[in-house]
């Protein structure tokens, strides 16, 4: 197993536990329950939880292996109504989830905590933090946000950050590698970049066309270097020294398992640095 696997994280973001059965018709409970067991089997430790309606809570609970291998990370709600209700909110969904404490709580965004109640809130999610309801706090991250000023401001146990190998620009600005100097854990997100890489040029989204060709040389590189988009995307990120975890999402079982074979086969010999973009309208649609 290549010592690299052991960063792969998992996100509920494709679950979609409030939503009816899929195209198979199979319900999508028993589809994360089999997501779920063969990311447990596999060794992945990071569970992160994504925002979702309170029934899809009790949805993911009864999907949980039990005892639960995972390192749970929420995120909070936004503190329009105050720091008490984000404790509320957290606090009701563990008890959804079933759950006395978990490892990570995220707060909503890096812009959120610079408004009028972010203060609070911050203040808050420390005050859990301290009460051991979970061990570490953190802070999800765009490339506008001025990582690198938001950590030395917040210091945060936990930066989320997207990149990969078309969005490359906090790694190569130094951004992510200064963070995690700072002693903060950096989990990659957005890895697969929408499933930019996957789309066959003719089928690209309007707002794409202008960086449809290093997306397709990328392709042809990959092609070259015998490898496919998903093991390349997987092993750039997996390779990156300033990633203490990557995030994925599997929308099915055989979509898990094709992420966990991918993951341990030996990462690919290609040159990442000739698959960066540098389009603002392709990298802001492919980080959201």
């Amino acid at each position: 197993m290549p010592s690299s696997f052991c960063k792969l994280g998992l996100s509920t973001g494709q679950f979609a536990l409030d939503q009816p059965p899929g195209a198979r018709g199979r319900p999508r409970e028993l589809e994360a329950r089999d997501i779920l067991a063969i990311a447990g089997r596999a060794g992945l430790s990071v569970l992160d939880v994504a925002r979702q309606p309170a029934q899809a809570d009790g949805s993911l609970r009864g999907a949980l292996p039990r005892p639960s291998p995972f390192r749970l990370t929420l995120t909070a709600q936004r503190p329009d109504r105050g720091a008490e209700a984000v404790e509320a909110d957290i606090r009701a969904q563990m008890l959804r989830l079933g759950v006395d404490r978990v490892d990570t709580v995220l707060a909503p965004s890096a812009t959120d905590l610079f408004q009028p109640l972010g203060g609070a809130l911050w203040d808050r999610l420390r005050a859990l933090k301290d009460a051991g309801v979970c061990k570490r706090i953190g802070v999800p991250m765009y490339a506008s946000d001025d990582p690198v000023g938001v950590a030395r401001h917040f210091r945060p146990d936990v930066v989320q950050a997207p990149a990969s190998l078309l969005d490359q620009r906090l790694l190569l600005d130094g951004s992510l590698a200064t963070i995690a100097d700072m002693g903060i854990e950096v989990h990659l997100r957005a890895i697969f970049l929408n499933g930019v890489l996957f789309l066959p040029p003719d089928r690209a989204p309007s707002h794409l066309r202008a960086a449809a060709g290093r997306i397709s040389r990328a392709r042809r590189l990959i092609a070259e270097g015998r490898s496919d988009p998903l093991q390349a995307a997987l092993g750039f990120a997996l390779s990156r020294p300033e990633a203490s975890a990557v995030l994925v999402a599997a929308a099915t079982a055989a979509e898990m398992s094709a992420v966990v074979a991918a993951a341990l086969s030996p990462p690919p010999d290609l040159d990442w640095d000739e698959m960066a973009i540098d389009d603002p309208e392709a990298l802001k649609w492919a980080a959201a």
